[in-house]
């Protein structure tokens, strides 16, 4: 597989106001959008990653094709309104609640198309191998049933949905974690995939995740991982929160690209990315919006740094070889990984900034990324262009009041 070229990082400035280079979500599950804010009461004293999870699979058995599709197509406004113009979909809602699949058993796949298709934005499709409920090798329970495939089931979903790539569609493969997928099946599935087929997966999230894989195979996730797979620039490794030294060097050599989430991995307590050692390393990473309690790319990446100085007790952290500039830093990062994560190459999708908000007055060529990324909460986006189409005018998506009409009657049904 050829190397992507990267995508350029600078914000120009041009007779119409600043531009800059559209941004990619490297990791989404659009149904969650319908729960933000539905999680913050305690349930337990010890409230964690996994009774977050208990609440999540309550409000998945909710979903059925058409709510789905109106939750997704008011996500995806959301993100374009906000300056993502393409979106990785991390896709397990496969089935019917009771497991059973669908008459057609891509029905849910194909809303999630229906909804980028309505809304203008890229989308890279990941539907998710989901075949056991932990390292050991047990069932899934009730609730994960309508996620499940066997392999032949997966193979015959992931072909039918590859056959109708296009120019604002790239379908590639997700397992959704080691504990989830046999080791046997991961290296089937890979065979027998195309050659340029991205692959993501979620791992290292969780303390207890990485316990269970020591006890069970021997080894820590992502040492297990790259000691038994050909990890290279196709993969995407969600989330890797709790690395060794030897595995954040080892993810920078192999090529693979991190896709941290930082407002998702605060929400659930996960923990935090070794960020600076592994820039040192100069690996490749991306951000994602995962559970959308937050859709900015803003204030991801402005997490990101301001979670590594809360543990340093330093400023201005995330900066590169070319430049002393946090800012530039990272979006030059979300930048470079944007093709080989999504399977986009050269596009030319950008965004227009407020050049009138006061929070950019007197802006230079030198302050600007710092000044969109790190200055107020408003955002500053006006316009938004996808492959010479533009999406986004005045800060407002074209349909935006129609897609939010249907959202509020899908919220209706599933509250």
């Amino acid at each position: 597989m050829s190397t992507p070229v990267a995508a350029s990082a600078t914000i120009e400035r041009t007779p119409e106001g600043w531009r800059a280079p559209g941004i990619a979500n490297l990791h989404s599950h659009a149904f969650q959008r319908a729960m933000a804010g539905m999680a913050e009461r305690q349930t337990n004293p010890e409230d964690s990653f996994w009774t977050w999870r208990e609440t999540m699979y309550r409000f998945a058995a909710r979903f059925d094709p058409d709510t789905l599709h109106a939750v997704a197509a008011q996500l995806y406004v959301e993100m374009l309104e906000a300056g993502y113009t393409s979106v990785c979909e991390f896709h397990y809602l496969h089935h019917a609640p009771d497991g059973r699949p669908y008459d057609d058993p891509a029905a849910m796949s194909r809303a999630l198309v229906a909804a980028a298709r309505d809304t203008g934005i890229r989308l890279t499709l990941l539907p998710v191998l989901y075949m056991t409920g932990g390292f050991d090798g047990r069932a899934l329970g009730e609730r994960q049933k309508r996620f499940g495939h066997d392999l032949d089931g997966y193979l015959r979903l992931f072909e039918s949905l590859h056959a109708r790539q296009d120019e604002r569609l790239r379908v590639g493969c997700a397992l959704h974690s080691l504990r989830a997928v046999p080791a046997d099946a991961m290296h089937d599935v890979i065979a027998a995939l195309p050659g340029d087929a991205r692959m993501h997966v979620h791992i290292a999230e969780q303390i207890g995740e990485v316990q269970d894989c020591l006890a069970i195979r021997g080894a820590r996730p992502v040492e297990w991982l790259l000691a038994n797979a050909a990890v290279d620039e196709r993969w995407t490794l969600v989330h890797a929160t709790h690395l060794t030294p030897e595995e954040t060097r080892g993810i920078a050599g192999s090529g693979a690209t991190v896709a941290v989430c930082p407002t998702t991995e605060a929400n659930l307590g996960d923990g935090l990315f070794p960020l600076r050692a592994y820039l040192d390393a100069r690996g490749a990473w991306g951000i994602g919006s995962d559970s959308h309690i937050s859709v900015s790319p803003v204030e991801e990446l402005r997490w990101l740094e301001y979670g590594q100085r809360l543990v340093t007790h330093h400023r201005n952290i995330a900066v590169g070889a070319g430049s002393t500039s946090v800012g530039e830093t990272l979006l030059q990062g979300v930048a470079a990984s944007r093709a080989r994560s999504t399977g986009f190459d050269d596009v030319d999708d950008h965004v227009m900034l407020d050049a009138a908000a006061p929070s950019l007055a007197g802006a230079t060529d030198e302050d600007i990324a710092d000044r969109w990324i790190f200055s107020g909460n408003r955002n500053l986006v006006r316009e938004v262009v996808v492959g010479g189409d533009r999406v986004v005018i005045d800060g407002h998506h074209r349909d935006r009041d129609a897609i939010a009409m249907r959202y509020r009657k899908a919220i209706e049904v599933l509250a």
